[in-house]
């Protein structure tokens, strides 16, 4: 695997400023082609920000993976990047979608789209159901129950519904694994919240393994509710009972995960997943997602893409 880097000017509502990072783009992605002497090509995209570059180096295929609804997110110019995002959705020869919500928009600018949502690593986090596995040493004095998080702190993270959860339940204990991207305020202070800051992938399961119920406290913004997280498939993977907010993705899975309406419900969800715990409930959990594999899904997307290959662009 080779990997470059196209510099991009950051002033994208300038015409000068597009044009020239398209220019240097292509030029860069070409000689590197040249010189890696690469036969057959296919430019395969997962944001639509270096979306010029396609089609400008003679590729058999165009592919654009778009995993989330990117003008909805936080701090970008929603209009210029949804110009990129339909402009490059227009130009691709394959489009998948990891979220259903995407797919309808999608398939208005393009035929060719596909729904095809995220994998799970199913073998490592299903390790935290395994009893030999230890507890992340950051974890093991913590007094219970705890209430597990892990993923990026961000703006769509309802850090007010996390606060009204801890101070409603002083005895239970709020963990939260993942780098804080945000002011998280009082949340701070609270003296049975804990924040852990990033800890490698490979470790969640050890930390998830001191979970006695995993959260999505998401804030319903346009860019969650197209969303499909993958936390969701890794808390399944562990067994372990999950309380959510209520977006399309996360409700396919309501016949194992309580999804709340509420605040007020959130907290009743929660209580309800403390109790009547059993290893066939957990059993359940891991077997709804057992045949998520990343590998299942990589399988899936690249008969599609081998196809479209060998039958030609049908576009």
């Amino acid at each position: 695997m080779w990997r470059i880097t196209m510099p991009q000017i950051p002033f994208r509502g300038s015409k000068a400023a597009r044009s020239l990072n398209v220019a240097v783009g292509r030029w860069l992605v070409r000689r590197a082609i040249k010189r890696l002497g690469f036969q057959r090509t296919i430019s395969w995209f997962v944001v639509p920000h270096a979306g010029p570059v396609a089609g400008a180096l003679a590729e058999d295929l165009i592919v654009y993976y778009c995993i989330d609804d990117y003008a909805a997110l936080p701090d970008v110019d929603p209009r210029e990047v949804a110009r990129m995002d339909d402009d490059l959705t227009r130009r691709a020869d394959q489009v998948f979608v990891a979220s259903s919500t995407l797919l309808g928009r999608k398939r208005e600018l393009n035929r060719s789209t596909l729904h095809s949502p995220h994998g799970v690593d199913v073998a490592l986090f299903q390790k935290a159901s395994e009893p030999s596995l230890s507890v992340a040493e950051g974890a093991r004095n913590l007094r219970h129950p705890v209430i597990g998080f892990f993923g990026l702190i961000e703006a769509w993270i309802d850090l007010d519904l996390i606060l009204y959860l801890a101070r409603q339940r002083p005895d239970w204990t709020f963990l939260l694994i993942g780098r804080v991207a945000v002011p998280v305020g009082e949340l701070a202070v609270q003296p049975n919240v804990v924040f852990t800051g990033a800890q490698p992938y490979e470790d969640l399961p050890r930390w998830a393994k001191a979970f006695d119920v995993a959260m999505i406290p998401y804030r319903l913004t346009e860019q969650v509710l197209h969303a499909n997280p993958l936390k969701l498939r890794e808390y399944l993977a562990t067994g372990k009972p999950v309380v959510s907010v209520s977006t399309p993705e996360i409700d396919q899975f309501g016949a194992v995960v309580r999804i709340a309406s509420g605040k007020e419900d959130f907290l009743r969800l929660l209580g309800m997943a403390l109790e009547g715990e059993t290893q066939e409930i957990r059993d359940q959990r891991i077997k709804s997602v057992a045949k998520m594999s990343w590998d299942a899904r990589v399988d899936e997307v690249m008969d599609v893409i081998g196809r479209r290959l060998h039958a030609g662009i049908a576009n």
